[in-house]
Parts: C-alpha cells; sequence; structure tokens
C-alpha cells in the first residue's frame, strides 16, 4: 500500500502551508484500508474546500487507483483541534 500512501501525499503537499505537518495513517481491517490523514489546523480547510470539493476530488482520484485485493480504501481527514 506504499504506491497508494505516496500517492495521497504527492497531492496533499502542494496544497498545504505547512507540508511538514502532514501525516498518514494506515489502519488495516478485514474490509477496508482505511488511511487517516492529518493536516496543520490551519490546513484544514484547504483540504477539505468549499463545500467539500477538494477532499471529494481526492477520494475521486483515490477510491479509482485499482487494486489486486478485495479490500476497499477510505480516506479519512482527521480534524484536529489546537
Amino acid at each position: 500500500m506504499k504506491d497508494l500512501s505516496e500517492l495521497i501525499l504527492t497531492i496533499v503537499r502542494p496544497l498545504v502551508t505547512h507540508p511538514e505537518q502532514v501525516q498518514l495513517e494506515l489502519v488495516e481491517s478485514s474490509d477496508f484500508y482505511e488511511y487517516h490523514l492529518t493536516v496543520s489546523p490551519e490546513d484544514i480547510g484547504r483540504i477539505i474546500g468549499k463545500q467539500g470539493r477538494v477532499a471529494k476530488a481526492i477520494r475521486t482520484i483515490v477510491y479509482g487507483v485499482r487494486m489486486d485485493t478485495p479490500k476497499k480504501v477510505r480516506l479519512t481527514i482527521i480534524d484536529r483541534k489546537e
């Protein structure tokens, strides 16, 4: 799943003002590969976008990647308050 992680990071890092604070964690269950994306609190709006359009676009790209496994992929954007 390293390739998918790199894809997500390649998409997200240019969108934020603090790319060093971008974190991606993979949580694997029996049905899903769930990616938890965390960015700086001031960058969360850039990742979600107006009416969630940027987040939806990122998810569309990530979910469109063909996998060799029956597991599905989820991308969760974590909004951490500081």
